[in-house]
């Protein structure tokens, strides 16, 4: 596939749209909450959870009813316009480029609240075609409604196509935000014998050898998940967007979400959805860098002011390496501390 050159990648793809940015607005984004915006009395409650949580998307696609997908439309139009949203970000996850919604979702959206909102999460991206596709009409919006800043995407990975075309998707425009994992369409499109929404299978293992004595042999739960969220951060981050892990559908089970959601903080993912209010301070937990490790982080870039050389701290090696990764734990605990000042206090910041 042709790519455009570095001086037309970055030009408006309409006359009169903003300047696509350069680099992501630095924000901090350990969860994308979801909300269904059809019902008022959850609606009702977004001022309020505006200020508990990173991001507030207004869902459109999977989970809303068909005979909602107006009100759900309409409610997220009138949600936008009635609270203020201040750090938080403002997302839409809308519905699948295929169906009969989505150019009304955008159309709808972009006129009535274009200005307020930050990312469209564009569902089952199969490819670049897709995003190409996104990035040309949200441009002509944006012209026509006359709006300051660009809208991001954000693709879901929930194909097999889609998985197969990560790095063309990841690299496909300057509106490209990041990706995020989603385990149940993209088990059904390879046919995965799986009906969980995320998380680990427990016929999905690996068994220890048979012992002498005839013993019990060890058994470990496997992740379904590990080959295609690190080929998703790896995507990511070569192309300077945001890894995220995606739905965690087992509400009850809060300590597995934990587990998922940690591997996937481990990994180098940004954050993942929450989808219940139980699962916002796991995410907050998970995602915000232990106060520990910010403190021995500190240690390193102040041993080392200019990232070179090698020092010893208690008995161990930092070089240049383990100075980048301290730099990144450091970078990500003055973003949290910004937004949470009791953290802030523990990380000394």
């Amino acid at each position: 596939m042709t790519s455009k050159t570095p001086r037309q990648f970055f030009r408006p793809l309409a006359i009169g749209a903003p300047e696509p940015y350069r680099e992501l607005p630095l924000k901090l984004e350990r969860m994308i909450h979801f909300v269904p915006p059809h019902l008022e009395k959850v609606r009702a409650k977004v001022g309020e959870l505006a200020g508990q949580v990173d991001i507030v998307l207004g869902n459109l696609e999977d989970a809303i009813p068909v005979e909602a997908k107006q009100a759900a439309r309409d409610g997220f139009i009138a949600m936008g316009k009635a609270a203020d949203f201040g750090k938080t970000g403002l997302w839409t996850r809308v519905n699948a480029l295929n169906s009969p919604w989505f150019l009304d979702d955008i159309t709808a959206i972009m006129a009535e609240i274009g200005g307020k909102l930050d990312v469209v999460m564009v569902p089952k991206v199969e490819g670049p075609w897709d995003i190409h596709y996104v990035d040309q009409l949200l441009a002509q919006f944006e012209a026509r409604h006359a709006l300051p800043k660009p809208i991001l995407i954000h693709a879901i990975l929930e194909t097999a196509e889609g998985v197969k075309n990560v790095e063309a998707i990841a690299t496909a425009s300057p509106r490209m935000h990041g990706m995020s994992l989603g385990p149940a369409d993209l088990a059904a499109s390879r046919a995965m014998k799986t009906t969980r929404v995320g998380g680990g299978h427990p016929e999905y293992k690996v068994i220890a050898d048979p012992s002498p004595d005839g013993g019990p042999r060890a058994v470990a739960q496997q992740d379904l998940w590990h080959y295609t969220l690190a080929k998703m951060v790896d995507a990511c981050a070569a192309a300077g967007i945001k890894p995220f892990y995606g739905p965690f559908g087992d509400f009850a089970d809060a300590a597995a979400c934990e587990a998922q959601f940690r591997n996937a903080f481990l990994l180098g993912c940004a954050g993942a959805w929450t989808l219940h209010p139980s699962q916002i301070e796991i995410a907050k937990r998970v995602f915000s860098p232990d106060p520990t490790e910010v403190i021995f982080a500190k240690r390193i870039l102040e041993a080392m002011p200019d990232g070179s050389g090698a020092v010893m701290i208690d008995g161990k090696m930092q070089d240049d390496a383990t100075w980048k990764q301290a730099k990144v734990i450091v970078d990500l605990a003055r973003q949290v501390a910004a937004r949470d000042p009791a953290l802030a206090e523990r990380y000394g910041l």
